[in-house]
């Protein structure tokens, strides 16, 4: 039994079939005459058969290798596809993105097409996850977190704050609640995102003194279950302007109080330190930054701008 045959000997024993000479053969794969009539005899000493009978005109293949010949040319023109395959692969250039599902839906991708009309050559793999990724572990290449910035170890560059406002199911308010001052949210059922914290910034930052009741009521580990808790007339929730856009535009929220003010949280553009030096990075980056300047009429400020 054959266990094993050189890929070389092979490789040789089809070009030799191919061109019946053993010259031609040699030019072909670019070595000597002798090194490819050593590979035919180290073939066919491996298993036992002569595969070539010499003639006036040159080389023919006997029977045995008349038979396998085509198979082994077939094997040969599909490995060459194949590595022409993985030379497409390594050519490609490819972008991995990692944020939180909500900003990827409302914010990322809907722009995202712009980002590919100006770099076609690039592919980008967005993965929406609300976990914290290890940069270097999971492979992304890009990472827009929203947090304070505290990031050790790792580039990071301020991109943008989301601008939170009070929003209301139109049928609850319809119930007679009137709410003319920030102050007035406390006397109704508050909303709130798992922190728990954002009320209580935005009343501060609207000149109301610190109650207990701008952290009591149902939290929410998602913006967009906030909102949804929000349209279902279960109290007054705060959040992102951009997220809660399409509702408030459809009526199906209303903005209570004509009162802004930028978050706490920010997001934050992150990648490895030195990841700005690889050309699909450095340009996507770039994109990025650049649609955050737009993002005053989004709900969007730039980090470190305040009412």
């Amino acid at each position: 039994m054959i266990r094993s045959l050189p890929l070389l000997a092979l490789r040789t024993f089809v070009e030799v079939g191919q061109r019946g000479s053993i010259k031609s053969a040699a030019q072909a794969l670019s070595v000597t005459s002798g090194a490819v009539s050593q590979q035919i005899r180290l073939l066919e000493d491996r298993i036992g058969l002569a595969l070539f009978t010499r003639h006036r005109s040159g080389l023919r293949l006997t029977e045995a290798g008349a038979r396998v010949h085509p198979l082994l040319l077939q094997a040969f023109e599909q490995m060459q596809v194949a590595l022409q395959t993985l030379e497409v692969i390594k050519a490609r250039q490819t972008l991995t993105v990692s944020t939180v599902a909500t900003f990827a839906a409302s914010w990322l991708v809907p722009r995202l097409g712009r980002f590919n009309q100006r770099h076609p050559d690039i592919e980008v793999r967005v993965e929406a996850t609300s976990a914290v990724v290890d940069m270097r572990r999971d492979h992304v290449d890009v990472a827009l977190r929203h947090g304070l910035g505290d990031y050790p170890g790792l580039h990071v560059m301020p991109l943008m704050a989301p601008v939170l406002v009070p929003v209301a199911s139109p049928d609850w308010l319809a119930k007679g609640i009137e709410l003319r001052e920030p102050e007035d949210c406390l006397c109704y059922p508050l909303l709130h995102d798992s922190d728990r914290a954002d009320w209580s910034l935005w009343l501060a930052a609207h000149g109301v003194a610190q109650d207990p009741r701008a952290e009591r009521g149902t939290a929410f580990e998602d913006d967009f279950l906030l909102i949804r808790a929000a349209e279902a007339g279960q109290g007054l929730a705060l959040v992102p302007l951009q997220y809660a856009q399409e509702e408030i535009a459809a009526g199906r929220l209303v903005q209570v109080l004509d009162k802004p003010w930028p978050a706490r949280f920010a997001y934050y553009v992150v990648t490895q330190p030195q990841a700005l030096q690889r050309d699909t990075v450095r340009a996507f980056v770039e994109w990025v930054m650049e649609e955050a300047q737009g993002g005053v009429d989004s709900g969007l400020y730039p980090v470190g701008e305040r009412e």
